[in-house]
């Protein structure tokens, strides 16, 4: 399965002539200060161009300081935060060695794009290099308060390296608010309309909420009957409702809670036993880390659990898969499902939500109950909205998305789906273009192509965009 942000910015990919430029998920040695050789496929309008990783530097960088080290401060768990002062140094050089690929593959007159926690100095790098073109940033992940991030030792240099772009970009205007207010009373920066003074010249702040490509999913979604595991998923339900959940196995997800809750509504509600199943999908992830380890251990059993306290022979409560499926594949389960249970303790954006709205069935929708602490509950205020941790709300929500009548139902989902054609990830895109390329420097504004770096899925590549 492709990660949530992979396959909504592929589409940018194909259609807006995008060169995503990333790692090939190899590693090698790579001597110090070298570069590597770039392999380049065409993929719709645009390319995807890859190289392999410094081998000495990359489990540090990506398993180390990128993801259990940044991680968890952006999602405001500083107490799963490790430092080490070496993941740091690995962190620094491969920003430094992505920086170099960029300068060689992308040229002097190259317009950089730069996305997510991975590369939060990699505009500090390419200033180094002699860069003075336009340079902008996107974070995919929350921002977290000023009192948080400061717990990280290298939280001042990391916010310093950050102002050597023209444009960050946050999810929401809370993330973006915290980032400013940093800058404000720890750094003590003034700022004229949200544009702050770096050493590079001014930065500007600003909040993109990310989208999806919600016509094609809901394509797909209508497409889906014939595919082979949608047409078994829908035999098993026969005369049941399904409630459906689609995570990667991180302690962001509020997996556990969910658990918990549905467990809550199968105490509660007695009358849904054998006529309600979930079906949770919950991809491993960063199996390397230990808090990860644990948690999928600690799913796996809270399951069990449940299964065998209130499984018959012929009823499993919740059908629990550690696999992946594909795109169109998971917009037919979305579309055979009346409840999406998307309930994060913490996200940016969070995708899923989105494609379960565009995937249901105009004449006979499904019910989203949806985290408030998702970046995305600001746009789907239709959505039934949870705290996730409050077991008791999360499982009232369920049982009135079950409830809730067709006239009902079809007024929330129109309400969301227009939302989401609306604001689409090629509207996200060409905004954050036409603000970056609006930016003003000190430096000539000249014609430029454009090229940038991005993180994908569980290889977290970086990526360029042309």
């Amino acid at each position: 399965m492709i990660g949530g942000l992979a396959a909504a910015l592929l589409p940018a990919v194909e259609k807006a002539g995008v060169v995503w430029f990333g790692c090939t998920g190899r590693v090698r040695r790579i001597p110090a200060g070298s570069t590597s050789l770039v392999q380049i496929e065409s993929h719709g309008l645009g390319t995807i161009a890859m190289v392999d990783a410094p081998e000495q530097h990359y489990a540090r960088y990506y398993e180390g300081f990128s993801n259990s080290t940044l991680w968890p401060l952006l999602h405001s768990r500083p107490e799963l935060s490790v430092n080490c002062p070496e993941n740091y140094a690995s962190y620094c050089a491969m920003n430094a060695y992505m920086a170099r690929m960029l300068v060689t593959f992308g040229g002097e007159s190259s317009r950089i794009w730069v996305h997510d926690y991975h590369f939060l100095p990699l505009g500090r790098e390419l200033r180094r290099l002699g860069v003075a073109r336009e340079i902008g940033f996107f974070l995919h992940t929350p921002w977290p308060t000023a009192e948080i991030i400061a717990s990280l030792p290298q939280y001042r240099e990391l916010v310093d390296a950050m102002l050597s772009y023209d444009l960050i970009g946050f999810q929401t205007e809370v993330d973006r608010n915290n980032f400013a207010d940093l800058l404000r009373k720890t750094f003590h920066i003034h700022d004229s309309g949200l544009r702050f003074s770096g050493r590079h010249g001014a930065c500007r702040l600003a909040a993109f909420p990310i989208g999806i490509d919600a016509q094609q999913f809901a394509d797909r979604a209508a497409q889906a009957a014939g595919d082979p595991d949608v047409r078994r998923l829908r035999a098993s339900i026969e005369a049941s409702r399904l409630v459906i959940g689609v995570d990667r196995i991180d302690y962001s997800k509020g997996l556990l809670e969910r658990i918990a809750a549905f467990e809550h509504l199968l105490d509660r509600f007695h009358r849904l036993k054998r006529r309600l199943s979930m079906l949770q999908i919950a991809i491993p992830s960063r199996s390397n880390i230990e808090p990860y380890r644990h948690l999928q251990r600690g799913l796996a059993r809270a399951v069990g659990e449940v299964n065998a306290k209130y499984g018959e022979a012929d009823w499993t409560p919740i059908r629990y898969l550690n696999k992946g499926f594909c795109q169109s594949t998971l917009a037919g389960f979305y579309r055979s499902a009346a409840v999406g249970l998307v309930t994060p303790l913490r996200d940016g954006m969070n995708l899923v939500c989105k494609e379960y709205v565009a995937a249901q069935d105009p004449a006979d929708p499904g019910v989203l109950v949806l985290s408030k602490f998702a970046g995305a509950s600001q746009q789907l205020s239709a959505a039934l909205q949870v705290d996730p941790q409050d077991t008791e709300q999360v499982a009232r929500q369920i049982a009135s998305a079950l409830m809730m009548p067709l006239e009902e139902r079809r007024a929330r989902w129109q309400q969301m789906m227009d939302g989401l054609l609306q604001h689409s990830i090629h509207s996200w895109f060409f905004d954050f273009m036409r603000a970056l390329v609006a930016a003003e420097r000190e430096h000539p504004s000249l014609p430029a192509q454009t090229l940038g770096v991005l993180p994908s899925a569980e290889q977290e590549f970086a990526a360029a965009h042309r």
